[in-house]
Order: structure tokens, then sequence, then C-alpha cells
């Protein structure tokens, strides 16, 4: 049984009682918050491992609230899944825009959205623990801390973000296939939206550069120094 912690968000207390009664029966140590506000200030006292995080909430959305949390240094690396109603893609990429690790669509059954949480959790040890890998371009990465170094300036990435770029620099100038990427990345059990993997990229270039990571048309991505 797992004893990680969950704080589940959503304003209709329906949805909060049956995910909340369905994560606990799995062993999760489940709080629950009403709004963005009230999330935050639980969030700072509990640091769960994870925040399911409404997008449609009065007062302070689902977006407006993840921006928040990604700016408070004791939270800014806590898993976050946005649960929403809405699954067009341009909802998707805000909410990866704000940093958001995942995106859960209602409604969900009990047992994928267990299957979809055990996922999300894994992450934190999905990638390699080399403590430090460099690389040519100036480029290094701390595989232990999640952190970036470019040219000395040090960089914390969402941890989807630091794996993406961790999986392309582990073999300079080889071409990752998208379907690779996302088995990688995300998991094989995990569905994401075709973009997912767009918006991810495009958050590592406005970071480092256009040039370190090249788009290989019809195919993938590649890392170049």
């Amino acid at each position: 049984m797992s004893n990680e912690k969950i704080l589940l968000v959503d304003d209709e207390p329906d949805i909060v009682e049956f995910l909340g009664y369905n994560l606990t029966k799995e062993g999760y140590d489940v709080t629950t918050a009403t709004g963005g506000r009230q999330a935050i200030e639980i969030a700072n006292k509990i640091k769960p491992d994870l925040i399911i995080l409404d997008v449609m909430m009065p007062e302070m959305d689902g977006i407006e609230t993840c921006h928040e949390i990604r700016n408070i240094e004791g939270l800014k690396d806590t898993l976050i899944a946005f649960l929403s109603a809405r699954g067009e893609d341009y909802s998707q990429v805000a909410g990866f825009d704000a940093g958001a690790d995942d995106y859960i669509t209602k409604p969900i059954k009990p047992r994928l959205l267990v299957s979809r949480v055990k996922a999300i959790l894994r992450r934190r040890l999905g990638v390699e623990e080399s403590v430090m890998s460099e690389q040519e371009g100036g480029i290094k990465i701390d595989r232990e801390k999640y952190l970036v170094y470019k040219e000395g300036e040090k960089f914390s990435f969402p941890k989807k973000e630091f794996e993406l770029l961790a999986l392309l620099i582990s073999k300079p100038g080889k071409v990752f296939t998208r379907d690779i990427i996302l088995e990688s990345v995300w998991g094989g059990d995990v569905v994401v939206g075709d973009r997912t993997i767009d918006v991810h990229i495009r958050k590592l270039r406005e970071k480092l550069g256009d040039h370190y990571i090249k788009t290989i048309k019809g195919v993938g991505y590649k890392f170049e120094s």
C-alpha cells in the first residue's frame, strides 16, 4: 500500500468524495480542498507528492492556482495533474503552459484514475540516478536534483520538461520518434493529447534557445550541441 500524499482540489463535493474515496482505498494519504486559495495554503503545510487540480473553479481557477504553486520555492517541483471536463487541445496546452505534469479528462473511471495516478507518481523515479551528466554546448543536467545548467546559469524545470530534455540529451544526434518520446517520458499507460510533446519542446526552446533541439519532420526530435 502507498503512503504518498495527494491533494485533491475540486469545487464539486460529489467529485471530491468519489475520487477521494477511491484514492484512499488504494492507500494514498488524501487531503481535499474546494478552491485555489485553500489548496495553496494546504499544499504549503503538507507538501503533497501530487496535486490533482480541477481547472474550472470560481474565484481562482486551476490555471492561476498552478501558476502560483510553481512560483513557491517549496512546491515548484510538486507533481500537478489537471482534472477537467474540457478535453480540447487548447485547454490542455494552457494546462501544460501553466506548469502541469499531466492532464486528466473527466469523467474518469476509478480504475483508470488509480492507474493514471500511479503512472504520474512513478515519474519521480523515471530518470536515471547519475548525479551529473555533462554534454557539449554548455549544457549540464543534474539528474538527482532535476536541475539544468546552461553556461553556468541554473534552471529548475517541471519534471516532464526535464525528463524530455534528459532523454534527448542522453544520445546527442539521435532522432527520437514521437512514439518513443511518449513511451519514455509519459509512459505507455498514459493518454496525452497530440500536442503535448510540441508544447514541451517549445518550452524547452524558450528556456535554452532554439538551436539545441531540432525537429525532424514527420519523425520526431533530436538534441544537437
